[in-house]
């Protein structure tokens, strides 16, 4: 590509009023509003003595930052990119920067666990309402992780320096909802300050995040999928309370070793996996290994009501051995174990695989530093909060697109579904009460977009 050569001269004028950058949240909010989204808000959102009026009218607030997220805003005065052109001909009440703000600033944690409810609620109605979840009625996993988000201000409120050295953080922790042939959505969220332990809180959130996805249609085999940092009895207690099944690492230990010793040498399967995965205590690309199981009783530190007996599934990968490819011979094979303790109702190697995939809320933690995570844009511990649970809500509702928009859009990641159905220039023509989206001649995913908007804009069923 290079610059046109027909012209002698390019200049710029900002004054076409009836132009739009970000055409794809048309069918975005329409299909919020389809699902009552505002409504929800206005019914469980209540701030109702907040300095300022900052509480008023939460539903049209809300949407404005649901709306600015979901055309990529990562912070509060990106929301400004609602109020260019022909917006206020396309939607009405969005909100200034300065206003979303005091909106923010005005939760409570009260407010904030409020907001959590809107969040499932509309989570269950995309899952009811759009090929968001296939087969979650069958088999459902909810993956649990926490991630660290550096913020720079010292005065933000929560921030500290925790797990890494000399970086000042927020610690938000995410419970995502997943099926075998769909991408995961958010299932739950919390903001935690910078030095909260990994696995704080973790009982209750779990719960929370199994109560959501019973909620959104789960209803079948639910499986629980952490790291070893939510290897603990509140967990799994919780998980057994809510009639759902766990998976978690377990760190080695002398009774997991101890347990891993009984297992005989014909008791280990061998496999190769299609696509080779990281070995996360090498870093090494590992296509072989061996697979077994063995009874384990977990939490024996504890009162005897809370030892779990399952199954201890253990993966062994054989240890490389450098001096061996410079001609000395290996006197015995030494391995790398790594035990995950689950009761899973599957085959042992189907239930490992499955528990290697618990990776896949990375992708939805990546997505979110990519985008409205990029920093946490307040000071207030608590705006953040909502900023997180907001920026939740427009995951899924993105999500929610993509499955309207077709095959490949239901596993693109938020930026692609952005680039290909959001921010999509567009002229605006009004004939007899009758808008018209002029869009750019020969756009790539021109069919994807208009099956998005038929879906949003079509007659209720």
């Amino acid at each position: 590509m290079q610059s046109s050569h027909a012209v002698t001269a390019v200049s710029a004028a900002f004054d076409e009023p009836n132009l739009v950058t970000d055409a794809g949240l048309v069918p975005l909010v329409r299909l919020a509003e389809r699902l009552d989204l505002p409504g929800l808000i206005t019914d469980r959102l209540r701030i109702n003595q907040a300095d300022n009026s900052g509480g008023a009218n939460p539903a049209a607030k809300a949407m404005s930052l649901v709306a600015a997220m979901c055309a990529g805003a990562d912070s509060i005065d990106d929301a400004d990119r609602l109020r260019h052109g022909a917006m206020n001909t396309l939607f009405s009440v969005v909100r200034a920067p300065s206003t979303l703000g005091t909106f923010l600033r005005s939760f409570t944690h009260g407010h904030n666990r409020q907001l959590h409810a809107v969040h499932r609620d509309f989570l269950a109605r995309l899952a009811a309402r759009t090929p968001l979840l296939p087969g979650v009625g069958q088999v459902a996993f909810v993956d649990i992780d926490p991630t660290h988000r550096r913020v720079f201000g010292r005065a933000k409120q929560g921030a500290e320096v925790g797990r890494f050295k000399g970086v000042r953080t927020l610690h938000p922790i995410l419970a995502t909802l997943s099926t075998p042939l769909a991408r995961p959505v958010i299932a739950a969220v919390r903001l935690r300050r910078g030095k909260a332990a990994d696995a704080r809180g973790a009982g209750p959130f779990t719960a929370e995040a199994i109560a959501a996805a019973r909620q959104a249609g789960a209803r079948g085999t639910v499986v629980v999928r952490a790291d070893s940092q939510f290897y603990n009895a509140d967990v799994v207690a919780a998980c057994r309370r809510a009639g759902a099944r766990f998976s978690v690492t377990v760190r080695m230990n002398p009774h997991v070793a101890a347990a891993i010793g009984r297992i005989p040498e014909t008791a280990w399967t061998a496999i190769r996996y299609p696509d080779a995965f990281v070995d996360p205590d090498t870093r090494e690309l590992v296509s072989d290994a061996e697979v077994a199981e063995v009874e384990y009783t977990a939490f024996t530190g504890r009162t005897k009501a809370e030892h779990v007996t399952a199954r201890l599934i253990v993966r062994r990968v054989r240890r490389l051995n450098a001096e061996v490819a410079a001609g000395q011979g290996e006197l015995f094979t030494a391995w790398r174990y790594h035990p995950v303790f689950t009761d899973s109702p599957f085959e042992v190697l189907q239930a490992e695989l499955q528990h290697r995939r618990h990776a896949v809320i990375e992708q939805v933690i990546a997505d979110g530093k990519s985008g409205p995570l990029a920093h946490l844009p307040s000071g207030s511990f608590q705006a953040n909060n909502a900023w997180l649970t907001l920026w939740a809500i427009a995951f899924n509702l993105l999500r929610a697109a993509g499955s309207l928009a077709g095959a490949f859009h239901t596993r693109a990641t938020t930026a692609t579904l952005r680039a290909h159905l959001v921010n999509i220039p567009a002229r605006i023509a009004r004939s007899a009460r009758r808008l018209t989206l002029h869009l750019p001649d020969r756009w790539p995913w021109q069919q994807p977009f208009t099956d998005l908007v038929d879906a949003a804009h079509a007659p209720p069923a």
